[in-house]
């Protein structure tokens, strides 16, 4: 359990920050950029699920809501071969296993998509194209990391099930109505007056 009494420490004041084993670190550094921007995707799933959204959806958004802080657990705590390592929480497969079963389920009753999708639609639709985009930029944080510090590989796959799941749910929150498809050129021949 997490017991926080006292909401400011001041230690950040000087642009450094402590990682989940104690290592200083500058509040710019990689690993910081990942979890900050995961706590990011956190706060807009939260907007998202202000808006109307079937019970199902909102079950599934509050598990992902906690996996991402298990998610930014993971990344706050370098991986090391000591002791510290086995009582560092970490991302599992089942975890992403359970995104990909709810893809799966979500996406049956979809159309095929033969363009495109715009982000947009309904108010519900277009905070999760929001939150799925914030993702992927969550994700490309992750790899940038990944190429010069170890990650655990289940974090990236996560989040990468994550926009997939994201999107597919926008999807459904615009089924009644449509989606909004990309028309190539489109632009180029509409009147501009």
């Amino acid at each position: 359990m997490v017991t926080l009494s006292k909401i400011y420490t001041k230690t950040g004041d000087g642009g450094r920050t402590r990682l989940g084993d104690g290592e200083e670190v500058a509040k710019t550094h990689l690993r910081v950029e990942a979890y900050g921007t995961v706590d990011e995707l956190n706060a807009v799933l939260g907007l998202a699920m202000t808006t109307p959204l079937p019970a199902v959806h909102q079950e599934i958004l509050r598990l992902v809501q906690n996996d991402l802080f298990d998610l930014g657990a993971d990344l706050c705590h370098p991986s090391k071969e000591d002791s510290q390592e086995r009582q560092a929480l970490r991302l599992i497969a089942s975890q992403v296993e359970r995104l990909e079963s709810a893809i799966d389920r979500e996406n049956e009753s979809l159309e095929p998509l033969r363009s495109f999708v715009l982000p947009g639609g309904t108010v519900a639709a277009s905070w999760l194209h929001l939150a799925r985009t914030v993702c992927r930029r969550a994700e490309r944080r992750v790899w940038q990391m990944a190429a010069n510090e170890q990650v655990n590989e289940q974090v990236a796959k996560y989040l990468n099930r994550l926009s997939d799941l994201l999107f597919v749910l926008a999807r459904r929150q615009n089924q009644a109505t449509g989606d909004l498809l990309w028309e190539p050129g489109k632009g180029q021949s509409a009147d501009t007056q």
